[in-house]
């Protein structure tokens, strides 16, 4: 885990992680409720839980349709470099897009992941749905 004064892996407001995505995974942690307010912020709490290697939070926020059996941990080595939010657009209540791009490296080479995401409201809660990787 990360110390709550960190500043938080998805880089949002330059906020202390117990100030941002902790405060929605230590939620999760104590009550298996999901309390993103909205897409954008579901998005970088998957970033973070990533990042964290938080499975089974990524499984949970995952939509039944669309969610993998299992996930595997992170490669040995990884490490995630930031993530940039580039667009956030509220399609109608229960469906939402979050365009972003999460910067990583591994074994001394740079990636970087451009993604919309699609997102669907279930139940109260922002899941994600998938996402078209460009």
């Amino acid at each position: 885990m990360i110390d709550t004064q960190t500043l938080c892996p998805c880089g949002h407001k330059q906020l202390p992680y117990g100030q941002c995505c902790g405060r929605i995974h230590q939620h999760f942690a104590d009550t298996a409720e999901l309390i993103a307010p909205d897409a954008e912020a579901l998005m970088r709490s998957r970033y973070s839980a990533y990042v964290l290697d938080l499975l089974d939070y990524l499984r949970a926020t995952w939509h039944p349709s669309t969610r993998p059996a299992t996930l595997a941990p992170n490669e040995p080595g990884l490490k995630w470099l930031g993530l940039q939010v580039k667009k956030h657009v509220r399609q109608d209540a229960e469906h939402a897009l979050v365009e972003f791009v999460a910067r990583s490296k591994l074994g001394g080479r740079a990636y970087s992941l451009t993604e919309i995401s699609r997102f669907e409201r279930l139940g109260g809660a922002w899941l994600y749905l998938d996402g078209e990787v460009s």
